[in-house]
This record gives structure tokens, sequence and C-alpha cells, in this order.
């Protein structure tokens, strides 16, 4: 009797073990793009006998309040194994529920985007600027399945790919291990102007959607390199990125809405204002976004791993998450070159006074207005509220800290006579940290500055 009972089990397993692999296939087309809309359709298969509950996202990574991805859906269509009838129910706004599909699932629906940042999704007759959870429905319990995305670009647009999932042969196709792989990965469609290089031993690429000339877009892409490089200064080494590839996804167009967002292996840049006219001011989001690939990326909360898609993400570390990042994006210009004394010293100034100003201070700490988060980052609200006398931005609160640390341990140093600055702080979380990719909590932040001054009390 235990030769059938093993035998059964092994089966069991391969059957599992196929129904894992089983891949999700995405495709998406722009045949009404001037209309701002995509059709994108998915299919699931080696599907149980249970419903298939379909999602659109409610947040999206680097975004901390919820965003209603949903309701920019439509003309959803669902068919079953062989094309056969299925049973559709909303048990909620973000939710289709598939009943009666026989281990098979294909969607088709229709996006509207019209809302070109790191948060939404823009479609237009010049590009498709995508963020995946504004884009892509998912289904619970497939989260571990491979996904491929097929593109279907407008015939003779000249329209190519830039994203950070993995390329095939076919360069309108690619591939993600994973749900949370697939939906931190933004991606532009459109005519971009593309430069490559090397450093470190691995590549990097800026892709830039933008209506300037070509003298704008090589210094872009050369102040870029220098941010890169004083980016990696400050750790020592580069982040293994996957696939060997970091890219950098710009668009400065007059209709789309200024923003960055990190991923982790790509960022997403997005301004009205042009190369010629605001280089420093977009070249500061380039910095704050590539310090990231760092400090969130990999040196990550534990209150944001893993990200969830249908909750507002609460953490209490974006004094030091966004916070200290902010504070590096002026370091990085001025160590570059590309901003100069005075300027450095004027922002500096400014972010002791907006700090030691703002009222916001008596109401919460650092930890928990990091934690009014999800009330204001990019959320909305339409009625009244007190924001004004009590929230200080934990970005500016953030940065104020990493500034006046990082003044405290270059005139104390260590106790042991070293001389230290907040880059040893940012390696050290780096080492324990980032390396391991290890989440931290605030405990942790303080034992790093404890090991780097050799002061067990500096940080109480």
């Amino acid at each position: 009797m235990r030769f059938p009972a093993l035998l059964i089990s092994l089966l069991l397993l391969s059957v599992a073990e196929a129904t894992a692999q089983s891949p999700i296939r995405y495709a998406i087309s722009f045949a009404n793009r001037a209309h701002h809309e995509a059709v994108i359709t998915v299919s699931f298969t080696n599907l149980d006998d249970r419903p298939l509950q379909l999602r659109m996202s409610r947040s999206s990574p680097g975004r901390y309040a919820l965003h209603e991805f949903a309701k920019n859906v439509y003309n959803f269509r669902a068919t079953g194994e062989g094309g056969r009838t299925v049973t559709v129910s909303r048990p909620n706004p973000h939710q289709w529920d598939v009943a009666g599909h026989g281990g098979a699932v294909s969607v088709t629906y229709t996006l509207y985007g019209d809302h070109a940042d790191g948060t939404y999704s823009g479609i237009d007759r010049t590009h498709a600027h995508l963020n995946m959870p504004a884009t892509f429905m998912w289904a619970r319990g497939t989260e571990q399945r491979p996904i491929e995305l097929a593109v279907h670009v407008p015939d003779g647009s000249g329209w190519r790919v830039a994203t950070q999932l993995a390329a095939t042969d076919d360069p309108l196709r690619f591939e993600a291990t994973d749900l949370q792989y697939f939906l931190d990965s933004p991606t532009e469609v459109s005519d971009f102007w593309l430069r490559t290089w090397q450093f470190e031993g691995q590549s990097f690429r800026v892709a830039l959607h933008h209506e300037g000339s070509e003298t704008d877009a090589e210094q872009y892409a050369t102040a870029t390199a220098a941010i890169v490089e004083a980016a990696e200064h400050v750790f020592g080494e580069l982040p293994t990125f996957d696939h060997g590839e970091y890219t950098f996804l710009a668009c400065y167009l007059p209709w789309v809405d200024g923003d960055g967002m990190e991923h982790r292996n790509s960022t997403v840049l997005t301004s009205t204002s042009s190369l010629e006219s605001n280089m420093n001011g977009v070249l500061g989001t380039v910095a704050h976004e590539f310090f990231h690939a760092w400090n969130v990326e990999r040196i990550r909360p534990r209150t944001l791993q893993p990200f969830d898609f249908e909750r507002a993400n609460m953490s209490g570390e974006l004094w030091f998450a966004e916070g200290f990042t902010s504070y590096y994006d002026d370091v990085f210009l001025w160590r570059a070159s590309l901003i100069d004394d005075e300027t450095f010293a004027g922002r500096m100034g400014g972010i002791a006074n907006n700090v030691s100003n703002a009222r916001g201070r008596q109401f919460f700490s650092p930890v928990e207005m990091s934690r009014q988060a999800p009330f204001v980052d990019a959320a909305t609200a339409v009625d009244p509220n007190n924001r004004n006398n009590t929230f200080l931005s934990y970005y500016t609160w953030g940065s104020g800290i990493a500034l006046a640390l990082d003044l405290t341990l270059r005139a104390d140093g260590a106790t042991d006579g070293r001389s230290v600055t907040l880059d040893d702080v940012m390696r050290e979380m780096w080492r324990t940290h980032g390396v391991t990719e290890i989440p931290y909590e605030v405990p942790d932040v303080e034992a790093a500055l404890a090991r780097v001054t050799d002061n067990p009390g500096f940080a109480r």
C-alpha cells in the first residue's frame, strides 16, 4: 500500500509544480491611443476549480497612499476553457470573480490612462507610459507564477520598449519571475532617445522621451552618469542589478505630471519642464531616485517588505528612507560639480530653516510623521484639514536630521579618534541590511550609528 500512496503523492507534486510554473500571459495594444486607451488581454491556465479572483491594485511601489486603479477599467470580458461562458461577479469595486471557467481564464479589458507620472499611466499619440499596478490586473493565488508580456506597437510609430523586465529574443516581448517583480517594472513605449554606458561592470540606460535638442539630451545623460558615480562612491559599490542593468525612464513633456519613482532596477522621472529650462531641477530628482537603488530598494524598511498592492503601506521609517535620500539629492549634485558651493550652502540653509520653523514638529515625532504618508503621499480628499499647522514632510524632517547628523559626526568623530561622516553610516546600513537584503527597523539604524561611532549611547 505504500507504493500507491507514494505514487499519488508524486503525481500531486508534479501537478502542483506544473501549475506553479504555468506562465501568465499579458498582451497590450494601443489602437485607440489618441483617446488615451489601451486594450489588455491576460490568460491563465492550469487553474483549480475555485473562482478566479482578479484584482486591480490599490497601491503602487514607492507610493504609500491608496490609489483606486480599478476606476479606469471598462469593457471587461472573460471566457473560460475553450471559450466557454463563465459567471462574473463583483464582490467589491476592485475585484472580478470568474467562476465556472474549467481551468483556464482569458480576460480582455480597456484601460484609460491620461496621467503619466510615477503612479498612473499615460497613453497618447506619442507614447504609452505604463505604471504596472495602474495597468494590469492580476489574480490571487497566482502571485508566484512567471509572467510574459507582449507589447503590440502601432504600425509605423517607431515605438520601442524600455523597461527593467527581462528581455527576450523578441524586442517586444518581456518576462518577469513573479507578480512582485512585474508590478515593480514601469515601462515606457515610445520613440525615445536612448543612451547606454558601462560602469563598474554593469549597464546603464537613459530612455528619454522629450521635445528638446540632442545637446540637451547628451548633457542630461552625462550629468546622470556623474550622479551614478557620486552615489556609488558613498557605498563603495553598486547594487547587483537584476540582468546587470539599470534604466532611467525619463519623460519631460508639457502634458505629463511631475514625479519621480524608484524601482528595483529602474526609475521613472517625469516633469512638465524641459531640460533646457530646468536641467538642475530634474537632475535633483535623478539623484534622489537613483540613491533609492540602495536606500529603500535594498536597505528596506521591514514595514514595506513585501509590498502590499491591496492596502495603504504605512511605515515609520520614511524619515530615513525618504528623508536621508532627500539630503543626498543636493550632496550628489554638489559632489558631481553640477551645482556650485553657494547654491549647495543655500540649499542646506533652506533645509535647516524649513525644519526649524515648522509648526508641525510639536504634534508628531519623525516616526509618527512618517506614518502620516497614507494621508499625504499623492492621496486625495475633499474635506478641509489642518495639515499646514500639523504636518512636516518626512522628506524635509528626515533631510534635516541627516544634515544635523552629518555635521555632528564630522565635528565629533568616533570615540577612538576616527573621522566619520554620514557616508559611513550609510555604508554600514548597506553592509548589514542592503547587501544581505535583511529588512531593518529604527533600532537597526541606531545600532549602525553606535558601531560607526564606537559609542553605544550615541543615538540615544
